[in-house]
């Protein structure tokens, strides 16, 4: 991952971004009813550091858009339509790394999630972001897991299947194709 020094976008990198961020926004108005691009735009320009988390939520593949307006700012989450495939095959956390004996996946979510940045998706989140449209049809995401769950070893996930919202555990050194992580980062 990249190191502190180069967590910050060069002017041309920006302005490429910021476009494509642009483009998302105006495509999927139903996403943030009410919130005017302009307002976004000046609060990212305001903080280059979000910038490159933003950068490396879309080079991963996670089509980050704005999904909902706080005192402090704007919510920025992956919309991609599936988990993003930069991001699975993954275990939790730098725990279940460790713990895991053979087989060992190239990371962690929890871990690469903060080497971004950004945040994994609290479970309200994951739901707010499923009343902006249908998220991981075919895939799941691992999600921010109570300390009460992750001490007993387990982890949790969420998809959208049958038309319903699930929120389900595993163990969090498992790792699969079709689960990655979605991230949220405010701005």
């Amino acid at each position: 991952m990249a190191g502190k020094s180069t967590k910050k976008l060069g002017k041309s990198e920006q302005e490429k971004l910021l476009s494509t961020l642009e483009e998302r926004f105006e495509k999927n108005k139903e996403r943030h009813k009410g919130i005017k691009w302009e307002k976004v735009r000046q609060k990212l320009e305001a903080a280059p550091a979000k910038l490159w988390s933003l950068s490396e939520m879309e080079r991963t593949g996670g089509e980050p858009d704005v999904i909902g307006q706080e005192k402090s700012g704007f919510l920025f989450v992956d919309c991609s339509a599936e988990s993003p495939a930069g991001r699975r095959s993954l275990c939790y956390d730098g725990e279940a790394l460790k713990a895991r004996k053979q087989n060992k996946p190239k990371g962690s979510a929890v871990e690469m999630a903060a080497d971004m940045g950004a945040d994994l998706l609290t479970e309200e989140e994951y739901r707010q972001l499923q009343e902006v449209g249908e998220f991981d049809a075919k895939t799941s995401s691992w999600l921010t897991t109570p300390p009460e769950v992750r001490k007993l070893g387990g982890a949790i996930f969420g998809d959208y299947r049958f038309g319903t919202v699930w929120i389900y555990h595993n163990g969090a050194d498992s790792y699969y194709g079709a689960r990655g992580f979605r991230c949220a980062l405010r701005v």
